[in-house]
């Protein structure tokens, strides 16, 4: 799954190659908005099953896990709601928890005492100000314990349909790389990528870059030689740039291992995670 034919390999050097050449003289702000949509839209044919990685059935399953996943995989965080939410399935039950007995379900996403924190305070706010019910207004969701933009703009985008640009440490480094910006800070990394593209791609734009950051190019080693949209990146060559030692690079589905969701969507191409075992340290990959 995933993997390009030596062909397409040579074919996208050769372009890469030509790219190089013409990128001597400055970009301007239209050559920009067009190379910028135009790896959106490769991304796109890449990953047409982009979805977020993380498990949840509602609003308030959403929000818990995406406060989880600070500083751990998505994997760990799934391996570990399922029992979280058989015992807390409401905000009044989350309110209402003991903390230490919270802390020792949630221990092995890292953190889990401030986490534990966040948890009973954000269900206590939505106890006692929201009815029980999370807001689908980024203003009303980050006045919640542990709820910053990224928070608010995946549980928007994911659980109302508000698009939102979610700028985690895949999407800041890839947009970097890529020089649509040099801008370190999430919430203007966000407004410089919202002014590249229309509202309407916020959301899964999102999902695309960190796919393509979990599964290809990779903090310490990116897969250059293995990446479909080579031609058009700036960075290329801070990676493997050799096809065959860059196809071993590969992660999740394109690498032919399983992804991080317990329970992907019907049209996910790989296979599932495992559930979490007793007694498994922490998780290997990549933190969001």
């Amino acid at each position: 799954m995933g993997e390009q034919s030596s062909e397409a390999v040579r074919k996208n050097a050769q372009k890469r190659t030509k790219a190089t050449k013409k990128a001597s003289a400055p970009e301007s702000c239209l050559a920009l908005v067009r190379r910028a949509r135009r790896i959106n839209r490769e991304l796109a044919e890449v990953y047409p099953y982009a979805h977020p990685e993380l498990d949840f059935r509602d609003s308030f399953e959403l929000l818990v896990a995406t406060v989880l996943s600070a500083q751990t995989t998505d994997l760990r965080v799934n391996q570990t709601t399922p029992a979280l939410f058989a015992k807390y399935p409401t905000p009044e039950d989350m309110a209402a928890a003991v903390p230490e007995e919270l802390e020792e379900i949630i221990r092995p996403t890292g953190f889990f005492r401030a986490k534990a924190r966040s948890l009973i305070g954000l269900s206590t706010a939505l106890r006692d100000r929201f009815g029980s019910e999370v807001p689908g207004r980024l203003e009303d969701l980050v006045t919640l314990p542990g709820v910053g933009r990224k928070t608010a703009n995946v549980v928007l985008g994911n659980a109302f349909g508000v698009p939102g640009i979610t700028v985690d440490t895949h999407f800041g480094r890839l947009v970097r790389r890529w020089k649509w910006t040099a801008e370190e800070d999430p919430e203007k990394v966000e407004a410089v990528v919202c002014d590249l593209f229309p509202k309407s791609e916020w959301t899964m734009l999102s999902h695309r870059v960190i796919f393509h950051g979990r599964r290809i190019c990779h903090a310490r080693r990116p897969a250059c030689g293995a990446c479909p949209i080579a031609p058009l990146c700036p960075a290329y060559g801070e990676g493997e740039t050799d096809p065959e030692k860059a196809r071993k690079l590969l992660k999740y589905e394109m690498g032919g291992y399983p992804g991080q969701r317990l329970a992907p969507p019907p049209d996910y191409p790989g296979r599932p995670a495992a559930p979490l075992a007793t007694g498994d340290g922490d998780a290997d990959g990549e933190t969001v």
